[in-house]
């Protein structure tokens, strides 16, 4: 067996939008551009039609259309590891089998979502059969309770890890620090835990008890340069280097999911979460960046919401403009300009 322990590289890999048109379709052309400005910056990896590229209203054909034009893309320039999860095994077992024919050499595989599986379940119906399947592709679990419902254990990750050596890494997304450091503890040195979580993924490396190897990142979408300076300064032991750019990235962090309040009628105020990708994909059209809507039932932010986004923008781009500063170049855009539009800020909420 090829064991593909070492497949995926350290550092900063961007969990990338799918950018869409304004009705609704993929926007390809936006995706090469998105593709390319990655690729431009360094970043270690890009991986396409997870929750971020909004893989659960994405149709078979889109997703299967989107894994194959990513590796076309991206193959030689930087590590494409295409989501491939489901809540349906066999569904999950097609997107693997499409990735693997068109080149992937990992793929991404988050816990099945809504139906719940047991940790047992997890390891035994969906992980162990497909890391059987295709023991030349590194499959990465993906733990993200808050959006599943459910968990694969840490023991049962380092008995996948023991049975099946190509399950070599996880991302992690569960905020739970004892958790991560009791993975580190049943698994290798060389297993490679990733942070799913942006704001926690430097406290995730600097941890003699969990030793991250870096992030899948969602900021890195709009600063993947920044993002991989921070990871590959924590990864050579440069602390001060890494937390210098932390604190420049911190209020990107601030804005994967953002809470506004919001007044109905003459009732008490409710608050509303907007939640990946949305707060994402509008810093992003904000900045000229080709992104697009997002599938529906997602939608628009409220003015508070948007305004928190633009806040955050607007502060990085007066303190660290060099965090954004790719993307003027890149994209032809004067952000300056486009952080004063008011009416382009009307237009991205509701």
């Amino acid at each position: 067996m090829n064991t593909p322990k070492s497949i995926i590289p350290n550092g900063a890999l961007t969990a990338l939008v799918t950018p869409l048109l304004p009705n609704g379709e993929i926007y390809w052309g936006g995706l090469e551009k998105l593709v390319a400005f990655q690729a431009s910056q360094g970043i270690s990896g890009i991986v396409p039609v997870g929750t971020t590229g909004e893989s659960s209203t994405l149709a078979e054909h889109e997703h299967n259309a989107v894994i194959r034009q990513t590796l076309k893309l991206g193959l030689g320039k930087l590590l494409v590891m295409p989501g491939c999860g489901s809540n349906n095994t066999k569904e999950a077992m097609h997107y693997v089998q499409v990735a693997a024919k068109n080149g992937a050499k990992a793929v991404l595989l988050v816990d099945c979502y809504y139906n719940g599986p047991s940790s047992l379940e997890l390891r035994n119906e969906y992980y162990g059969p497909i890391a059987k399947a295709f023991p030349d592709v590194a499959i990465v679990p993906y733990i993200i309770p808050g959006r599943t419902g459910c968990a694969l254990w840490p023991q049962d990750l380092a008995e996948l890890n023991r049975e099946f050596p190509n399950v070599c890494a996880v991302k992690e997304a569960t905020g739970d620090l004892a958790r991560m450091s009791h993975t580190r503890f049943l698994t290798s040195p060389e297993f490679q835990i990733f942070s799913g979580d942006d704001d926690k993924t430097l406290e995730m490396m600097c941890s003699n008890q969990i030793r991250a190897c870096g992030v899948i990142s969602v900021v890195s979408n709009i600063a993947p340069a920044a993002v991989q300076v921070m990871c590959t300064a924590a990864l050579r032991g440069d602390f001060n280097s890494a937390v210098a750019m932390y604190e420049k990235l911190a209020p990107l962090f601030n804005i994967v999911t953002v809470l506004a309040d919001r007044k109905v009628g003459n009732s008490s105020a409710v608050t509303d979460k907007f939640r990946n990708p949305l707060p994402i994909k509008t810093a992003m059209n904000a900045l000229g960046m080709p992104a697009g809507p997002c599938r529906q039932p997602l939608g628009k932010m409220t003015p508070a919401g948007a305004q928190k986004v633009r806040e955050a923008l607007t502060e990085v781009w007066r303190k660290s403009p060099e965090v954004l500063l790719p993307i003027q170049g890149f994209f032809d855009v004067n952000i300056e300009q486009r952080l004063s539009d008011e009416t382009l800020w009307r237009v991205l909420c509701y």
